[in-house]
């Protein structure tokens, strides 16, 4: 498990303070109005009556900054003395706001007494400048007492999880699991607190899905740890526990790497939109050629490479077990019709070659591929919703059968009612995709992407769960575990088809 920076002077220096990255819509917030202020001065140009007059405008300004740079200092130094951990830290910074703030000050009153000065103007410009960063400097320092404190409750929760990984008793797990869930509650809720400030949507995005991930998988962590400590002279019941200890550091170090501002998610894999819905926009938008510098050489070859590929993925979903005969039928007569629009098209570019204007022929060839390809798209989706159809017409029986051959403590039978299982999970996963393909919606497709991934490795678990239940029907624990691994797996569906 990863470990967690408890020093803060280590965060700090991982946090490289030079680079002032606003990471937060707090420090934001925070730092607004001390720019808008500070702009306004510097862009004052408010002419004088006199040719040595002075700004009133300025003056008025100048107070502002300096009651705001004031406030920020007494406000840091607040926080200073509160977090003993980075009090040399705080102070360090607050002493860079003053001394900044205090030139900045000097500088606008020289300004602001003789504003058409070109050089004082100048000076206030430098002074501006190194005033606002001294601010955010000490704003970033002060968000990383939120992470040090977020960091520092997480390190309790795996020292938790160590505890429960090395429990050897009921009674030592009993204890240590109440202790777990207070404060992995308690990270729940400074981690939902870290999500609402983050600017960076794809760090929100990890953050939320490690604290569903800690909150869900809670209390499978609770009965399989029982069932190992209670049975662990069953290797099924120590990779059930593993599985799910091992998910649950996983979302925990998550939390430890997007509060320290990496993204440790490899969403490359979810995020995008459907490759088949991708592909046929692309070759829409690739029928349109200038007949001026159309070339057929080039041309043709890359459109029919285009097509071709679109065809192929079409007759993949065609090929699926569970497309209808006759939806198999009109994808591929509709894959016939897209290519001999295409054939079409391209002998009206070739009449066209050279000339200014398309012909009504060229135009009417255009349309008909558009047509075509419309047609094809429409008849793909309907292949998707009629698998979708058909396979969550009844996800709870595959589940419910494995169970109870379970309890009957028929290993034989249960292999088969395990490889049911495992072909439905996967009929789940292969829905999934063919949505994902034809679906130009990114978000909805990176969600359904990874629900599919939960689906996918959650299965051989629920399985794991149901064997250990096989071989020991008559165990409390066992069918505890049973139990919270079957809500796990109905909710996860549920999840995946509310997608």
């Amino acid at each position: 498990m990863m470990g967690v920076v408890s020093d803060f002077g280590q965060i700090a220096t991982k946090w490289d303070l030079k680079n002032l990255e606003i990471r937060t819509m707090t420090v934001e917030k925070t730092l607004e109005p001390l720019v808008l202020q500070v702009t306004t001065l510097v862009n004052t140009t408010e002419p004088s009556k006199k040719k040595k007059g002075k700004s009133k405008r300025a003056s008025a300004l100048v107070a502002s900054i300096e009651k705001a740079t004031e406030n920020f200092v007494i406000k840091g130094e607040q926080i200073a003395y509160e977090n003993p951990d980075i009090t040399q830290e705080m102070l360090a910074a607050v002493e860079e706001v003053r001394k900044t703030g205090d030139a900045m000050s000097m500088a606008a009153r020289e300004f602001a007494a003789d504003p058409c000065s070109s050089l004082k103007r100048g000076n206030m410009v430098r002074a501006a400048r190194n005033l606002l960063s001294a601010v955010t400097r000490l704003l970033i320092l002060a968000d990383m007492v939120d992470v040090h404190l977020l960091l520092k409750s997480l390190h309790v929760v795996e020292d938790d999880l160590n505890k429960l990984k090395n429990a050897c008793s009921q009674d030592e797990l009993l204890s240590n699991i109440e202790q777990f869930g207070e404060n992995a509650g308690e990270l729940i809720k400074q981690a939902a607190k870290r999500q609402q400030e983050l600017k960076d949507p794809q760090l929100r995005d990890d953050l939320a899905a490690a604290r569903a991930m800690l909150k869900k998988h809670s209390t499978m962590l609770f009965t399989a740890s029982k069932v190992y400590v209670r049975h662990p002279e069953l290797d099924l019941a120590k990779l059930n526990r593993d599985f799910i200890l091992k998910e649950v550091c996983a979302a925990v170090n998550t939390i430890s790497d997007v509060a320290q501002g990496k993204s440790s998610q490899p969403t490359e894999i979810y995020s995008g939109a459907g490759e088949l819905a991708a592909a046929l926009d692309d070759f829409d938008e690739g029928i349109m050629m200038d007949t001026l510098t159309y070339s057929e050489e080039h041309s043709r070859q890359l459109l029919e490479e285009r097509l071709e590929s679109i065809i192929s993925a079409a007759a993949l979903m065609a090929d699926a077990d569970c497309t209808r005969d006759e939806r198999r039928e009109r994808i591929v007569a509709e894959c016939n019709a897209v290519r001999q629009a295409l054939q079409d098209l391209l002998s009206e570019y070739m009449s066209n070659m050279g000339q200014k204007d398309h012909t009504p022929g060229l135009d009417r060839a255009i349309d008909q591929m558009c047509r075509k390809t419309r047609d094809l798209r429409r008849q793909l989706r309907k292949a998707v919703v009629d698998h979708v159809s058909d396979s969550f017409l009844e996800t709870s029986t595959p589940l419910i059968d494995l169970i109870e051959c379970a309890k009957t403590g028929n290993e034989v039978k249960l292999r088969e009612k395990a490889d049911i299982f495992t072909r439905h999970a996967e009929k789940l996963v292969e829905v999934a995709n063919l949505v994902c393909s034809m679906s130009n919606n990114e978000d909805g497709v990176k969600m359904v992407r990874f629900a599919a991934s939960q689906i996918e490795s959650l299965c051989p678990q629920v399985i794991n769960a149901a064997s250990i239940l096989c071989v020991r029907p008559n165990s409390k624990v066992a069918q505890e575990n049973m139990s919270a691994y079957r809500q796990a797996w109905e909710a996860q569906v549920r999840t995946h088809r509310s997608r």
